[in-house]
C-alpha cells in the first residue's frame, strides 16, 4: 500500500497548511517535491535517480524568486516563509530540495498522476510527504488512512480506486479529544 499525503507545490501556502493543520509540526519545515524523472533538470540542478527521497539538490535558478527588499530585512519564522521558488512548498530557506524522481517502468501509477497534474497545470512537481500526523506511524491500513483522514484538513482521501471527500463524510463519533495523546512540538 502506497501511503502519501499529497500536494500542489506550487501553492505557498501548502508548506503552511501541511505542516499545522495535516502533519502538526512546526510551520517552516519543507517537504519533499515528486517530480517526473524526465524533467527533474528543468526544476532541480541535477540529472540522475533519486526515487528514495535521499538526493538533496538546489533548485534551478530560472526556478527562484528572490527575495524583495522588504522580504530581506525579515527575520526568523517570518523569514522562512518567504517563497523562494515557483514550487514554495518543497523549496527551504536555502533553495534546496530533497528531490524524489519517479519513473513510469518503477512507479506508474504515481506517473500518471503526475503527468496529469502536469497536463493540469504545466507543473511536474508536487509535494510527497509520509500519511501520518507527528509522532504517529504511517498508516497501514484503510481503517487508519481514514482516521487520519477525518482527523486532519486533508480534503480528499484515495483508497485504490475509491476516492472519498472530506466534505461529504460525518464527523468520527466519540473522537473529540484525539489531538491530546499526542505531544506537539
Amino acid at each position: 500500500m502506497n501511503t502519501y499525503i499529497l500536494g500542489d507545490a506550487r501553492n505557498p501556502k501548502m508548506k503552511l497548511v501541511m505542516n499545522l493543520k495535516i502533519k502538526y509540526r512546526v510551520s517552516f519545515r519543507p517537504f519533499a517535491p515528486s517530480v517526473l524523472r524526465e524533467r527533474v533538470a528543468d526544476y532541480f540542478a541535477m540529472d540522475t535517480d533519486s526515487p528514495y527521497m535521499l538526493l538533496v539538490a538546489p533548485v534551478v535558478e530560472k526556478r527562484r524568486i528572490a527575495p524583495s527588499r522588504e522580504q530581506q530585512s525579515l527575520w526568523g519564522i517570518d523569514l522562512l516563509n518567504v517563497p523562494r521558488s515557483e514550487i514554495p512548498a518543497a523549496t527551504h530557506v536555502d533553495y534546496s530540495a530533497r528531490v524524489q524522481t519517479v519513473h513510469e517502468d518503477t512507479n506508474p501509477r504515481y506517473y500518471k498522476l503526475l503527468k496529469a497534474f502536469e497536463a493540469k497545470t504545466g507543473c511536474p512537481v508536487i509535494v510527497n510527504t509520509s500519511f501520518n500526523v507527528r509522532n504517529e506511524p504511517i498508516v497501514c491500513s484503510p481503517e487508519d488512512a481514514y482516521r487520519c483522514f477525518m482527523r486532519t484538513a486533508i480534503d480528499v482521501l484515495v483508497l485504490e480506486n475509491c476516492v472519498v471527500y472530506k466534505e461529504d463524510q460525518k464527523p468520527l463519533e466519540g473522537d473529540t479529544h484525539w489531538q491530546e495523546e499526542f505531544e506537539m512540538d
